[in-house]
């Protein structure tokens, strides 16, 4: 199986040089164990074994006391690799002595950050790591050609499922993905008293998977309350299953603008398995299956960025919306998501309205499936899904002016 460069390594390699420690989150398989074999650490140590986890558990200033040694043996600053560090977040404290001591550096891993974030006596290291985020694969890390645009819809971009051929081999593997997920993530640390209810809830949010949530109506499908399902979406965002996208509300004329959020699963081919849906695709569905796909890949991008950039929707309740929206200093990018190959001005109605009421919009894009771009106004371009990572990079340098 080929190697591919990740687009996140360049950044990790320039925030090491600069001797600052790294707190590296990404969801189960998005290859974070892979990205890190090229780096040569003088300790590596996974939580994922249990005896390993246990003793440490039981002791965690002996983590403290081999770093010690390990840096007088070597003489310099060691480099020290902890995977699935939120498996002991006693180890956080330890970290921070060392840091602050000078004696180490580190590469923290985790797939989850619930008990790091929601554990008030875990220790999150403010202001001593660098957080970084590693996603499944966005298409500047994929060769050309892309496959069909159907096929990430279906399977998603996790490294080993982009990686494989064999369409059988990737829905096993996507469907033990939601299994183990269920097991470790949900059973093994009793996240969920009822996991029953959970399993129904996880089926419905990923159904709902890029629509605005209600609460209110799958706490009636699954029978649990309000309260609960607001738990039960927190712990998919924690345990970095799930997307939050906050709606963009700021505007001097419009009061009705959507305040509630959207989620979208971080993987078009987990959210499949979740949904329980089949290995096929229905055409009333491709549309909204290609906005997440944009909208997952617009996420992912700004992740990558060393300076912020936010990912919001924009929707009046009385009609006007845009499916997704970019977001940085006094800049703004609106983007129309259509599943069509002719588009026309019809489809960016919606843009000009923003544009006309967003001075800090200077241009908009209709992201759908021409073969080359077309001019539909002076100021919205319609392209190719292709073309844009290039589009919005454009934009970014641009907005930088």
């Amino acid at each position: 199986m080929k190697m591919i460069e990740r687009a996140l390594n360049e950044r990790l390699k320039q925030v090491l040089k600069r001797g600052k420690s790294v707190l590296l989150l990404g969801p189960r398989q998005t290859g974070k164990t892979t990205l890190l074999r090229e780096y040569e650490a003088d300790l590596e140590i996974t939580l994922l074994i249990s005896k390993i986890r246990r003793q440490y558990e039981a002791d965690p200033d002996l983590f403290i006391r081999e770093v010690q040694a390990l840096r007088n043996s070597k003489g310099s600053l060691p480099l020290v690799i902890i995977d699935e560090v939120q498996k002991v977040p006693a180890l956080m404290d330890s970290v921070q002595y060392l840091i602050d001591e000078g004696i180490a550096q580190f590469i923290l891993t985790g797939s989850s950050a619930r008990k790091l974030r929601h554990n008030k006596s875990v220790n999150f290291l403010p202001g001593r790591v660098i957080q970084l985020r590693l996603d499944p694969f966005v298409l500047e890390e994929l060769s050309l050609p892309f496959p069909a645009v159907e096929d990430f819809l279906l399977y998603g971009s996790l490294p080993a499922i982009r990686l494989e051929t064999d369409p059988l081999i990737k829905e096993e593997e996507l469907d033990s993905y939601v299994d183990l997920y269920l097991e470790d993530e949900i059973r093994a640390e009793a996240l969920v008293r009822d996991i029953g209810a959970f399993e129904n809830f996880l089926r419905l949010a990923a159904m709902e998977s890029g629509n605005i949530v209600n609460f209110d109506k799958i706490s009636q499908d699954i029978g649990v309350a309000r309260t609960t399902v607001a738990s039960y979406y927190q712990i998919l965002e924690d345990c970095l299953i799930a997307e939050r996208v906050e709606p963009y509300v700021e505007s001097r004329s419009r009061k009705k603008l959507t305040k509630s959020s959207k989620y979208l699963f971080f993987d078009l081919g987990l959210r499949r398995l979740a949904a329980k849906e089949p290995p096929s695709l229905l055409h009333k569905y491709l549309g909204h299956l290609f906005e997440q796909f944009i909208g997952l890949e617009l996420i992912r991008w700004s992740r990558l960025q060393n300076i912020k950039i936010s990912v919001h929707f924009w929707r009046d309740s009385s009609g006007p919306e845009v499916d997704w929206l970019l977001h940085r200093d006094q800049s703004l990018l609106p983007i129309e998501v259509k599943w069509t190959e002719n588009p026309s001005l019809r489809d960016a109605k919606h843009l000009e309205l923003f544009l006309k009421e967003y001075p800090l919009a200077k241009q908009a894009y209709v992201v759908c499936q021409v073969s080359r771009p077309q001019m539909l106004s002076d100021n919205i371009e319609a392209i190719s899904w292709k073309d844009l990572i290039q589009r919005i990079s454009s934009w970014r340098d641009t907005s930088d002016r």
